[in-house]
Formats: structure tokens, sequence, C-alpha cells
């Protein structure tokens, strides 16, 4: 017990006279956060709200598979999973992790015996065919390679943080120094920081402070060094640049502080070129590859799968576990390793999780009524599959009626054309139904791809547009930012007051997203009667809000704060926040001229190549399944197999039980070809752009529709064209027979 007799006296004693303080200064608009009304005590409930839609659901299945099944992993295994874990604030253990891949590896595997039993006992004589066979087998091997894939899905989640957290270093550094220009306070720089970069690096930032806050770290420096640790295989440059911001806490010199912050800054700019300049000629051959053995290769083995169906009896089936399943996890996890190599990027402004109301569609329906983009999204999607599932539905409610022997009571047999094969069933010969093999029906089978995508498509494209439309507004006032802050520093050096500056720069941007930004304030502040600080920021009327820019609030906290020190230092400070801008746009620049080559090779691949690849070989493998058939069905009419068929070949070798109908065989390339769509987008937004979610699904929406469409107009032509060319080579085969 000292003089002032507790440490509980001491703090009474301090936060009384604080309370006095900051009445007479009055609130410190750089230290207030924004949305969130405290920066790090409620961390806890912060990530929670960050991390629940995406991630609540699979803590909760580890935390619970833990306690049913614990399972240890290797203690190297852990400790890469613990890095993750911390990385991406999640609440679960590395044995959590491994705990329910194990049990969903011994669920699968014990549904997959299951079903193999009951279909063993319920068949008649214990036969079991081979369809029989392949779900059991697909879901014990789908359950043993899920092992590996579920226990290590926190590194996965991992690197998606880093990726998403790499791409805010930029501005994070940038929110710093121009915080610690004018305040040399680092702790205070980090939540200012905090609050305009956003997800996930906000987290990262909130954390630290959190952990000095609860006495985890005895400073601030030293819990910022102990996480740049995580950093230091993946971005050395923004470990320099924040030990150059901390030296500068150090400096007596004012000079010398501010060139050390501006040393960060460049260093952080210089860093990023460097690295995309190396990882831009690094992806080109990646990319080739990924494009030839993803996409290229595999449509092209489909032309050849109708003779192969003849002879060795693949089915549609099959061919869709290859195709729809298999293919298009492996042509995302070839092109996730060439993403997840990219280095530090710019991030674009994030309003995607701030303005949720652009994402839902108003419907007026008796006075209006509110309706989700899912909703929307799936009654027309499921409207068009429909009609081009009406094949398979005729056949069910009028079976008989779609047999082509020329019947004029059968008028859909042209259309649908279904054959009776004979199959083998273990050692039992049975008749079924085969088909659709009509030109009309594979003509409705490319609604069914329609219908998926414009599904897809629709939902995506309701969900971003109004956003994009907010975005490319913000950007351009981003873009035009710099200049005008150089202006209005420019008038507030001269001695204008701050409250007249805004109306001579709003004249002379007339017009102009920026000029139009700075007459809202204007205006705000003429005929409202506000002060410049709820000018901008009220939460009504505030110019802000028709611009929902991290930047451009950062800048204008900048001008609030440093007015009530003087124009000249609100001069000094918006001319060198424009000249950091200006910096950082020419990087930026310079970064999409880097991954120009790159993102013009992929969007050419989803919109042109793999459409018109796609479309040619559905067209190629209706003409042969339709001369094989064509061929099979005219030599058995006319007794073939008694003449030992045509020109001496045995009519065994066009087996009609083998060969896939290009109904399905459409279903299933069009469906491949809208996974490639969706995964090439998902890539090449993240090449080009990192992780940007809003970016991401506009153009996903464009690009489902854009190259459906293109798929669809190319494979119906073809279909028709070589549908036509295979009737008449039938034809002359059957004359020269």
């Amino acid at each position: 017990m000292g003089i002032l007799g507790s440490d509980a006296n001491v703090e009474k004693i301090m936060g009384r006279y604080g309370m006095k303080i900051d009445s007479r200064l009055g609130p410190n608009m750089m230290d207030e956060p924004g949305p969130e009304k405290i920066f790090s005590k409620d961390y806890t409930v912060f990530r929670d709200e960050a991390l629940k839609s995406s991630l609540g659901f699979y803590e909760q299945a580890c935390n619970f598979a833990e306690k049913v099944l614990k399972v240890e992993p290797k203690p190297e295994d852990a400790k890469k999973l613990d890095e993750a874990i911390e990385r991406c604030h999640l609440g679960i253990t590395p044995a959590g992790a491994y705990s329910l891949g194990t049990l969903v590896m011994i669920m699968l595997i014990i549904l997959g015996v299951a079903i193999l039993g009951i279909s063993f006992f319920l068949t008649e004589a214990g036969i079991t065919c081979s369809t029989q066979l392949l779900l059991p087998i697909i879901l014990i091997i789908g359950g043993i390679a899920c092992v590996k894939i579920i226990s290590n899905y926190p590194l996965h989640l991992a690197m998606k943080w880093r990726l998403q957290a790499s791409n805010q270093m930029v501005l994070c550094i940038l929110y710093i120094v121009m915080y610690m220009r004018h305040t040399s306070n680092l702790e205070h720089a980090i939540k200012f920081a905090g609050e305009h970069i956003g997800n996930p690096l906000a987290l990262d930032l909130r954390k630290i402070v959190w952990d000095v806050e609860t006495q985890k770290y005895s400073n601030i420096k030293t819990a910022i060094d102990i996480y740049l640790e995580q950093w230091k295989d993946f971005n050395l440059e923004f470990i320099e640049a924040f030990h150059l911001i901390e030296s500068s806490l150090f400096e007596g010199n004012e000079q010398r502080r501010v060139e050390l912050l501006e040393k960060a800054l460049e260093v952080m700019l210089e860093g990023t070129y460097n690295n995309m300049m190396h990882y831009a000629q690094e992806t080109k051959g990646p990319i080739t590859t990924l494009h030839m053995l993803g996409v290229i290769l595999p449509v092209l083995g489909l032309i050849i799968l109708p003779l192969v169906g003849a002879f060795m009896g693949v089915k549609w089936y099959q061919l869709a576990l290859l195709y729809n399943i298999a293919l298009p996890i492996g042509v995302y996890f070839m092109g996730y390793r060439i993403m997840a190599k990219r280095p530090v990027g710019y991030a674009q402004t994030n309003i995607y999780e701030s303005h949720p109301k652009y994402r839902s569609m108003r419907m007026y329906i008796s006075g209006g009524v509110e309706v989700s983009p899912k909703k929307i999204a799936w009654i027309y999607g499921s409207m068009i599959v429909l009609i081009g599932l009406l094949p398979l539905v005729m056949h069910m409610v009028m079976p008989g009626t779609d047999f082509p022997i020329g019947d004029p009571e059968q008028p859909f047999g042209w259309i649908l054309e279904y054959k009776d094969v004979d199959m083998l069933c273990g050692d039992t010969e049975v008749t079924k139904t085969a088909g659709p093999f009509g030109i009309g029906a594979s003509l409705l089978s490319l609604l069914i791809t329609l219908g998926i995508a414009v599904g897809m498509g629709m939902y995506y494209k309701i969900r971003s547009n109004r956003l994009m439309v907010v975005r490319n507004e913000t950007k351009k006032l981003e873009n035009e930012f710099q200049g005008a802050l150089f202006q209005l520093g420019n008038r507030l050096g001269s001695g204008i007051p701050t409250e007249m500056a805004f109306s001579s720069v709003a004249e002379t941007l007339h017009g102009t997203p920026t000029g139009n930004f700075f007459a809202i304030v204007d205006n705000n502040i003429r005929r409202g009667g506000m002060s410049v600080r709820n000018a901008i920021f009220d939460e009504k009327v505030g110019a802000i809000n028709e611009y929902p820019s991290s930047l451009i609030d950062s800048s204008m906290r900048v001008l609030v704060e440093t007015s009530n020190k003087g124009p000249a230092v609100v001069s000094k400070a918006m001319i060198n926040i424009s000249t950091y801008l200006d910096r950082i746009n020419k990087v930026n620049e310079r970064l999409k001229d880097l991954l120009a080559e790159t993102s013009s090779s992929m969007k050419a691949q989803v919109s042109f190549l793999s459409p018109v690849i796609s479309g040619i070989v559905v067209g190629i493998g209706t003409m042969i399944t339709a001369i094989m058939g064509g061929l099979a069905s005219t030599l058995e009419m006319q007794g073939g197999a008694e003449t030992g068929g045509l020109g001496g070949i045995p009519i065994d070798m066009f087996d009609l039980s083998g060969l896939m109908p290009p109904y399905f065989l459409q279903i299933v390339v069009g469906i491949y070809l809208v996974e490639v769509i969706y995964v090439l987008t998902i890539l090449g937004n993240g090449i080009e752009n990192g992780v940007d979610k809003l970016n991401e699904e506009y153009s996903l929406g464009k690009n489902l529709y854009k190259g459906t469409v293109f798929y669809i107009v190319v494979a119906g032509l073809t279909m028709l064209v070589f549908n036509a060319l295979a009737a008449m080579i039938a034809q002359k085969a059957l004359a020269a027979g």
C-alpha cells in the first residue's frame, strides 16, 4: 500500500481527472469506431458475428465429434492445425478437427455397407448388379477420402484467411501511417486501421488490442511482434513496414519520424509490386496446364464415349460421377494451388457485408412484398428444368407411345425414341427400355443445362447488381479523390475556413462523383446548419452514406480531427493523404497490367473456348450415337443377325444396351460446363482481385448467363446438323450393304 492507499484509489483518481480532460477537449474523431461502438472490448461478440454465418456450424460439429469420439492427431499435424486454428480465430482444437473427419468416415462406411447388404438380400436369388454396387462403393471410398479433407479443413480456412488478409495489408499500413503522421500513438493507430479495413485483418487487429487489454501481453509492441511471426513466411514487407512504424515512436526528430512512416508505406508498395510481378510470370504455365488438363482434354475425350459405351458398357451415371463430381473438384484444387500463391494485392472497397439491403429484390404484390434472390432464382430455374425433363415424364406417364416403329398412334416416337434392349444382370437376361435417343429429346435436354445456369446466374446477379452500381460510383469517387484532396488542401492552406472550402471544391468539380460528395457536405453545412463532422458522418443525411468507402471515410476523419488544430495543419494533412493515395493508385494500375494477360486468358476460356468445344463435342457424340443406334435397329429389323450383319460385321458390335442416350450425354456435359464456368470464374477473380466476394458474385452472374447461352446455341446447331448428317450416313451404309 503506497501513499495513495491502493491501486483502486489510483485508478479512481485517474478516471476522475481523465473524464474532466475529455469533457474539455471533446471526443476524438479518430478514436471513435464506426458501426461497432467499441473496438476491442466486444472482441468475442465481434468474432462470433464475423464467423457465425460461415464457420459456426463447423465449430459446433467439431466440438460435438470430439465429445463423441476423440481422436488425437500426430504432434507435427497438431502443431500445423493449432497455428491454422489460431489464425482463423476458430473455437475448436486439433483433436476436434480430426474427430469430425473420423466420425464422418465411419458413418459413410456404415451407410455404404448397410445399403450393400439391403440390396443383396432384397434382390431375387441374391443377384447383385453392377449398378447396385456403385453407390455403396462410392460411399465407402468417399468416407475414406473424407478423413484427410475434413481433418485438414482448418488449413484450407487458414489459407483463405491469409489471402483475404494479404489483400488488405496495403490499406492497413496506409491507415496507420495516416494516423501516426499527426498523432504518434501506435495503439490508437491500430484501432483506427481496424475500423476501416474490414475483416479478416480487422479481426486480427482487434485481437492484438484485446490481448493487451486482457494483459496477455504487457504492451502493444509485444503483441504486434508476436502477431507478425505468422507472416514471416508469406510477407516480409508487411513485417518490415510495421517495424519501421514502431521505430518512428522512438525518433525524437519530427522530420525523421515522418520519413520513417513514409518509408514504411514505400516498402509495402514496392514489395507488393515486385511480388506480383514474379507471380504474374509464374502463373502463365500453370494456367495453360489447368485449362488443357482440366477442361480441354476431358471434354475432347467425350467424343469417343459413345463408342466406349457401346463396347465397354459405360453408363451415363458413371460418366456423371467422373465429369460432374471428380473432375470439377480436381480442377478447383489445381486452380486453388495457383491462387494460394498470390501475394499481397490491393483490396477493393468492401461494401458487401455492410449493405445487405441491396441483396434483395422487392416485388410489389398487394402493397409490396420483399422476395429473396434465392426464391426468385429457384422458381425460374425450376420452371426451365421441368420443361427439359418432359421426355422422362412423358415416358413415365405414357409408356409405349415413344417407340419409333412408324405407328401413327405413337406420335412421340420421333421426338423421344425409346428402344427395348436386352441386358445381363448376373447370369439372368432381362429386357429393359433404353433412351431417349431422339433429336427432340436431345434438344429439350439443353433446357436442363439452361435452367441450372439461369437459376444460379440470376441468384448471383440479383445479389450483386445493385451493390456493383454503388461500388462503381464509389470507385469513381476514390479515383478522383486524391486530386480533390489536393485541391481541398490548397484551399485550406490559403486560409479559407474548412466549412467554406467544401463549397469551393464542389463548384470546381461540378458534375463529378467527387463534386457531388462535396456538394452534399456543403449543402448540409449551409442549409442544415450542421458541423463539418455531422455533415459528413450523420447517420441519416451524412455524405458518407451515399459513398460507402472506407478510404474516403478515413480521410474525412483525419480532416475533421485535424480541423481543430487550424487550417494549416488540415491543409498539410490533406495534401499528404493525396500523395499517399496517388502512389497507391499508381501501384494498383501496375498490378492490373501485370495480371492483364492471365486474367484475359481465364475470361476467354470461360466465355468462348469451353462453351464452343463442349457444344461441338455434344453434337459429335449425338451423331455417333445416332449412326450406331440407327444401324443396329435397322439390321435387327432386317434380320441382320442371321445374315451375319452388315458387310460381314456381326450385329453384336452395335450393342444398344451400351449406347449412351444423347439426352443424358448432353446433361452430363452441360452440367460439367456450368461447373467449369463456376470454378474458373472463382479462380480468375481470385487471381486478379484476391478474395473479392462482390466481384466474384457479379462475375458468376454474368459468366453463367453468357457462357451457357453460347454453349446451348452451339450445341443445338451442331446437334441438328450432325443428326441430319448421321441419317445420311446410315442410309448410304444400308444401301451399300
